[in-house]
């Protein structure tokens, strides 16, 4: 089915949109409702707007990576993050750690920020892929 020129035009300025607001929400989301899931359905979202007005293929060179390579690198972030804890000996897997680093923005890094941006990962990788195959032209 062709899209319109509308959609075909204003799909790359509305890509980016989801994507700013899904990584606010994966920062936002340890202390508000948020995080790498809801995070990775909004940034899905635009993908999949954006595969629908331009294109399967087109997506996936905005993607730069197939879905599943995603998926992948978001599992070993996830799985990553609980080894994080082992900087401390007496530290057990997927103990939650903090830290501080002293840059002129206040930012708190933790373990679960890590586990969040594995998850972030995951979520766009798994929904992509499942879209695409759905609407794979043959």
């Amino acid at each position: 089915m062709p899209s319109s020129l509308i959609l075909r035009v204003s799909a790359p300025l509305l890509l980016w949109v989801p994507m700013v607001v899904s990584l606010y929400l994966l920062v936002r989301g340890h202390n508000a409702p948020g995080g790498g899931f809801v995070g990775g359905l909004v940034a899905s979202a635009g993908l999949v707007f954006f595969a629908i007005s331009r294109g399967q293929a087109a997506a996936l060179a905005v993607m730069r990576a197939p879905p599943a390579a995603w998926c992948g690198v978001g599992l070993l972030v996830a799985a990553g993050s609980g080894l994080l804890a082992w900087l401390d000996p007496s530290a057990g897997y997927l103990t939650h750690r903090w830290w501080f680093p002293q840059i002129p923005l206040t930012l708190p890094l933790n373990t679960a920020f890590v586990f969040d941006v594995g998850v972030y990962l995951v979520v766009i990788g798994t929904v992509t892929a499942m879209v695409f195959a759905l609407v794979a032209e043959e």
